[in-house]
């Protein structure tokens, strides 16, 4: 029996099995890890994998965005390119970036010198790229008190330029932020609660981080051949594994977020993107030592009305090889036996709808994937059938 209650989060599943690869290292460069079932198992943290979804995302959309803490020396490089003075281009980026709530420091040179104009916001500012030029173009409006002002010298140090406006201009949002959030509690009103949440990735099964050697030839030494020995030499850390992905969309604070949204075509628009956006995405760290670039075995999408829903506890007894080797099979059993049982357990009205896509082969039957509902046949499929279980059809497709 179905739910007569409204669709509110859209979560997302995945296995993907990623070969000899270090896709998100730690501070010394080894692989991250982490003990779950008292099994140790390789990790990707959620931050990894978003900054991966969103830099997809917004290659997806055309929505971009920036974050930084060097907004005033972005100022500076597009007055510079319209052809203002050196110095009066550095002096408005640092009146720039100094005219908002947000507290600033100076930057230094190596000798810890003290950089006139050349502030450092103490927090990051997370924007739309068109609000750069927005702030660009407050500065040519006030060029006049520029030219009079004094330079930034100091943390004390005032903006000539208007901070109501600029921090108008800091609460801009687009897709992306109304997607993903924004984390600035330092002007008022500027904070959004992200609609997406993302778990860390872990591999369903024990897994061993490798320690790989490597020497790199001196052609020079090598062709005269008048010496033994490498030009240099080194080690890094590598893993391989199955891995659990998953994400969830609340699509009432992407509503909230959105605003006034006819038809939620924008609501649509932004669930398929990420969506989309997630499945494909992939952390780029050590690409070109490694070319990990694998696509999902499965992706599992779920529509519920009552709660988001992770089936990470399926994997907390980690899964074992197949007899002719591999865990992508025996954890895409797991993970469907888990759905089901969960989903019975909770009450199966609560989701609205089911579905996946896959490579899924070999000795799994149709059986063995009850519990993840229909099959798609792409990605692509599978993406607008959770979307417009949600949300509905556009106005496009109901007319056809």
């Amino acid at each position: 029996m179905r739910s007569t209650d409204p669709a509110r989060f859209i979560d997302i599943h995945i296995l993907q099995s990623v070969p000899f690869s270090n896709l998100n290292r730690d501070d010394t460069n080894s692989v991250k890890t982490v003990q779950y079932g008292n099994a140790l198992r390789t990790r990707v943290s959620s931050q990894s994998w978003k900054r991966a979804g969103r830099e997809a995302f917004e290659e997806l959309t055309g929505h971009r965005t920036l974050r930084t803490r060097r907004i005033g020396e972005r100022v500076t490089r597009e007055l510079v390119v319209k052809g203002w003075p050196d110095a009066l281009a550095q002096r408005a980026g640092a009146h720039v970036a100094a005219g908002s709530s947000i507290k600033f420091e100076l930057g230094t040179d190596r000798e810890k010198k003290v950089i006139t104009n050349r502030v450092l916001t103490n927090a990051m500012i997370y924007l739309p790229d068109p609000a750069v030029d927005e702030l660009v173009a407050l500065a040519e409006e006030h060029r006049a008190e520029l030219e009079a002002a004094k330079d930034i010298k100091k943390t004390g140090d005032k903006s000539v330029l208007p901070k109501k406006r600029i921090e108008e201009l800091l609460r801009a949002r687009n897709a992306v932020i109304n997607l993903f959030g924004r984390m600035l509690a330092e002007v008022d009103d500027a904070g959004v609660d992200g609609a997406v949440q993302v778990a860390h990735a872990l591999t369903t099964h024990r897994s061993d981080v490798e320690l790989d050697y490597f020497s790199a030839v001196d052609d020079i030494t090598d062709s005269w051949n008048d010496a033994t020995g490498s030009g240099h030499m080194g080690n890094a850390e590598f893993s391989a594994g199955t891995f659990y992905r998953y994400a969830t969309i609340d699509l009432r604070d992407l509503a909230a977020n959105i605003g006034p949204d006819p038809e939620n075509q924008t609501a649509r628009e932004l669930a398929e993107a990420f969506l989309s956006s997630f499945i494909t995405s992939l952390p780029q760290a050590k690409k070109n030592a490694t070319a990990p670039h694998t696509i999902p075995d499965l992706v599992h999408v779920v529509v519920r009305s009552d709660r988001p829903l992770s089936y990470a506890a399926a994997f907390e007894k980690p899964v074992a090889a197949t007899a002719e080797g591999g865990y992508v099979q025996p954890s895409v059993r797991q993970l469907a036996a888990y759905a089901h049982a969960a989903n019975t357990l909770l009450g199966q009205d609560r989701v609205l709808s089911a579905a996946w896509a896959g490579l899924p082969a070999g000795e799994i039957t149709a059986a063995d994937l009850t519990g993840l509902g229909q099959r798609k046949a792409a990605f692509d499929a599978l993406v607008r059938g959770a979307v417009e279980s949600a949300l509905g059809g556009s106005p496009a497709e109901a007319s056809e």
